[in-house]
C-alpha cells in the first residue's frame, strides 16, 4: 500500500493516466475471456480487440457483440463503456472528494490533477465541483435516453427492448458505438425518433461536461456567461454538423435518389456519427463516394470536445490551429479567437498534438499497407477511425490480420488516453505546468 501511495505521489499525471487505462484494459480483457461472458467460444485476439474498443469507447468490432457474448458479457461491455466514457479517474476522484476530510491533501490533489488532465479542463475550472456534476449529468441524461429509446424499440418489436434501450443509451452518450443489433441502426434508417434520440445523446456526450457545467452555472446564476471554451466547442460542433450534412446530402448520387426525408436523415446521422465519434451507422460507409469519405476523414480527426466522451484530437484544437493560420496570414503578433488572445502553452499543445497525430497516422497507414491487403482509402479510414475513437469502418475491421488488429488496438488506446499525453509518456520527460497571464485559457 505504501508503494502504491508513493507511486501516486511521484509519478506524473500522464504516466498514471496511461498506466491506469492499461490496467483497466487487461481487467476488461480478463472478464470478457471468462466462459460465462461468451455465448460461443471466441479467439483471444477478438476478445482483446473488443475489450480495447470498449475501454477506449471506440466501437470498432471484429466480431458481432450481440451474438458472440452472453447477457453477462454484454453487461461487462456496458460497464466498461460506462467507465471508459466517463473516465476511470472520475470515479476515484468522486470517492476522494466525498471523503476529503479523511484523505490527505496530497492524495486528493494528485487525484484531481489527474482528472484535470483526463478531461483537459481549463485552469479556471474547479475540478472537485466538476467531478460531482459530471456523474449526476451523465446518469440523468442516460436514464432519459433509455426511457425514450425503450418506447421506440418496444413499438418496433426489438428483442428485450428495455435492455437494448439501456445499452444503446449508454453506448450513445459515451460515444462508444457498440450495438447489440447485427446491422447497427440500418433498420432504423428512416425512423425519425430513433435517429433524433441517438443523435441528441451522442451530441451531448461529444460536446462534453465543460459545457454542461457551464450551462448549469448560468441557470443557477443568470449573471454568468458561457466560458470561452464552451463557446468555441458549440460553434465548431454545430458548424461541422450543418455544413457536413448539407455536403453529404448533395454530394452522393445514391443519396439524391432517395426520398427527401431519408436523404437528409442519412446525411445528418453519418455526419453526426463521425464528428461526435459515436460510430453508429444507418448507411454502409463503403457505399459513399470518395469525396464523402475524405470529408469523413476530417470529421473523424477533429470531432470530440475536451471533457467529452470522445477521443482523438479535439474540436478546440482545430479552432486553435485555425487561429494560428489566420494570425499568421494577417501578420499578427498574437493568436486570437473571437478577439481573445490564446496563451502560448495552449498553442504549443494544439500544434504538437496535430503534428504527433499526423506522425502516428503515417506510421500506422504504412504498417497496415504491409500487413493487410485492402485499398488504401479503407486503411486510412480504419486508422483515423481508431485514432479518433470513432468506430466507423468501411469493412476492414473483421478482415484484419493479428498484427493489424494489434495496430488498431494501439491506435484506439492512444486516441482514448490522448495523443499528446501518450507522446509525453513516451518522451519520459517530467511535465511542467505554466500558467499564462492576461490571456484566455482554452481546453485543447
Amino acid at each position: 500500500m505504501k508503494t502504491l501511495i508513493k507511486y501516486f505521489k511521484e509519478a506524473s499525471p500522464s504516466v498514471i493516466l496511461v498506466n491506469g487505462y492499461l490496467f483497466f484494459l487487461f481487467i476488461a480483457w480478463g472478464l470478457l475471456s471468462l466462459p460465462v461472458s461468451q455465448q460461443v467460444p471466441l479467439n483471444w485476439e477478438d476478445v482483446f480487440f473488443i475489450a480495447a474498443s470498449a475501454v477506449s469507447t471506440t466501437g470498432l468490432i471484429s466480431i458481432d457483440p450481440g451474438s458472440s457474448f452472453s447477457f453477462f458479457g454484454e453487461l461487462v461491455i456496458l460497464i466498461i463503456i460506462q467507465v471508459g466514457g466517463i473516465g476511470y479517474m472520475t470515479f476515484g476522484s468522486l470517492i476522494l472528494v466525498s471523503l476529503k476530510n479523511k484523505m490527505s491533501k496530497e492524495s486528493l490533489k494528485s487525484s484531481l490533477e489527474i482528472n484535470r488532465r483526463e478531461f483537459a479542463l481549463p485552469a479556471d475550472f474547479k475540478t472537485s465541483s466538476f467531478v460531482k456534476h459530471v456523474v449526476v449529468f451523465k446518469l440523468a441524461i442516460e436514464a432519459i435516453g433509455a426511457c425514450v429509446l425503450y418506447i421506440f424499440f418496444f413499438q418496433s418489436n426489438i428483442e428485450n427492448p428495455a435492455w437494448s434501450a439501456i445499452f444503446h443509451s449508454i453506448s450513445a452518450f459515451c460515444t462508444a458505438g457498440f450495438s447489440l443489433m447485427s446491422t447497427n441502426f440500418v433498420a432504423f434508417q428512416s425512423h425519425i425518433g430513433v435517429n433524433v434520440a441517438i443523435s441528441i445523446l451522442s451530441i451531448l456526450g461529444c460536446i462534453g461536461f465543460i459545457v454542461f457545467v457551464d450551462l448549469w452555472s448560468i441557470l443557477r446564476d443568470r449573471s454568468k456567461e458561457l466560458h470561452f471554451t464552451s463557446k468555441i466547442i458549440l460553434k465548431v460542433t454545430f458548424f461541422t454538423l450543418i455544413v457536413g450534412t448539407v455536403f453529404l446530402a448533395f454530394a452522393d448520387e445514391k443519396l439524391s435518389v432517395l426520398p427527401a426525408k431519408e436523404q437528409w436523415l442519412i446525411a445528418f446521422f453519418q455526419v453526426m456519427t463521425a464528428s461526435t465519434t459515436v460510430g453508429f451507422n444507418t448507411y454502409a460507409v463503403a457505399d459513399f463516394n470518395l469525396a464523402i469519405i475524405f470529408v469523413l476523414y476530417f470529421l473523424m480527426l477533429f470531432g470530440a470536445a475536451p471533457s467529452g466522451t470522445g477521443g482523438g484530437l479535439k474540436s478546440t484544437t482545430l479552432a486553435a490551429l485555425i487561429g494560428i493560420v489566420r494570425s499568421t496570414l494577417k501578420r499578427r503578433d498574437k493568436v486570437s479567437i473571437d478577439n481573445k488572445n490564446l496563451p502560448l502553452q495552449k498553442l504549443q499543445i494544439a500544434t504538437s498534438s496535430f503534428i504527433f497525430a499526423l506522425f502516428i497516422f503515417f506510421i500506422a497507414v504504412v504498417s497496415l499497407l504491409i500487413t493487410e491487403t485492402a485499398p488504401i482509402e479503407w486503411i486510412m479510414f480504419e486508422v483515423l477511425s481508431a485514432l479518433g475513437t470513432v468506430g466507423l469502418s468501411m469493412g476492414l475491421t473483421s478482415e484484419l490480420s493479428l498484427i493489424g488488429k494489434l495496430i488498431i488496438v494501439l491506435l484506439m488506446f492512444v486516441g482514448r488516453v490522448g495523443i499528446l499525453t501518450f507522446g509525453i509518456v513516451l518522451s519520459l520527460q517530467e511535465e511542467r505546468h505554466e500558467q499564462a497571464d492576461e490571456e484566455d485559457d482554452i481546453a485543447v
